[in-house]
């Protein structure tokens, strides 16, 4: 585990705000950590980075504590906190030399970073005159400067178009796919998490709901077919008399549980046979934002 904390907690006044977090990321993962608005993904993204101390618990980031191995862990992390801290009078090359001179990092790794985020056109454009997805992709490159192992973005789509989250989203993905990263991001944008992350944890209240693969999360929903017929109520009916579980009937489809391809197959054959016209049938799986819902909600 790239990132692994055990009883991680954290109190502003009387209002705790982590509560016993447990977090397990894998190294080679995009980590998606997701909760609504106050939920405490901020605060823990602060406690790995050593800007809050916790009240309780431990950190180990690359199976290091972060209390005795601050500075050789920090060194490793590259990290983007809601807005990047750019100089809006320099350039965005100038703004990346200046960081490798803080740094010590060699100046060839600014026009690798540049070119990296796409941004290689726009180097000796002023900064303040970048768009928002061109001044969050040179936040990343500022944070991939030092080429770290870890990189730690929270709500690096904020504020973005369409194209800006996308460009962010295959930027990401191109990091961990041929660069060797891990990443961990929060976000409240759930569809964008499920295009990329390969793991989530779930927050709420500062607990943690759910941690685990996209896979671990989408067996936890059971999946369903849904069948859209000429008739609901009479297919409904059917269905019932060859004991067939019914999970839902709306007003234009109805929903049983999946098994397989086969008793989809039977089901459409059951009510073709008994003269039920079947205008669409297929097996439904909840989204993740549905998921989501489900989680917070019954917590």
């Amino acid at each position: 585990m790239v990132i692994n904390t055990q009883g991680l907690s954290f109190t502003f006044g009387k209002q705790q705000v982590v509560k016993s977090l447990e977090l397990q990321v894998p190294e080679g993962s995009i980590y998606g950590f997701l909760g609504p608005n106050g939920a405490g993904k901020t605060t823990t993204i602060k406690l790995l980075l050593n800007l809050l101390k916790p009240d309780a618990g431990d950190i180990f980031v690359f199976g290091q504590d972060i209390k005795s191995q601050r500075i050789s862990i920090l060194s490793q992390i590259g990290s983007l906190i809601e807005q990047p801290a750019i100089y809006q009078h320099l350039t965005g090359k100038e703004n990346l030399l200046n960081r490798a001179l803080l740094l010590g990092v060699p100046a060839q790794r600014v026009d690798d970073m540049l070119a990296l985020v796409h941004l290689s056109s726009a180097a000796d454009k002023k900064a303040g005159q970048y768009s928002l997805g061109m001044k969050q992709r040179l936040g990343i490159a500022l944070a991939m400067l030092a080429d770290p192992k870890l990189l730690i973005l929270d709500e690096p789509t904020n504020g973005l178009d369409p194209n800006g989250i996308i460009e962010i989203r295959e930027l990401l993905k191109k990091l961990v796919a041929e660069h060797g990263k891990t990443v961990f991001i929060s976000s409240h944008l759930l569809s964008e998490i499920e295009r990329m992350a390969t793991h989530v944890g779930i927050i709420n209240g500062g607990a943690m709901l759910f941690q685990g693969s996209i896979a671990d999360l989408q067996a936890i929903s059971k999946p369903l077919v849904r069948i859209e017929t000429e008739n609901t109520v009479d297919a409904a009916n059917l269905l019932t008399r060859h004991n067939y579980q019914l999970a839902q009937v709306t007003d234009h489809d109805l929903f049983v549980p999946y098994i397989s391809k086969q008793q989809m197959g039977e089901i459409n054959a059951l009510l073709n046979k008994n003269g039920l016209a079947v205008y669409s049938i297929g097996k439904q799986q909840k989204d993740l934002e549905k998921l989501f819902l489900d989680i917070t909600q019954n917590a």
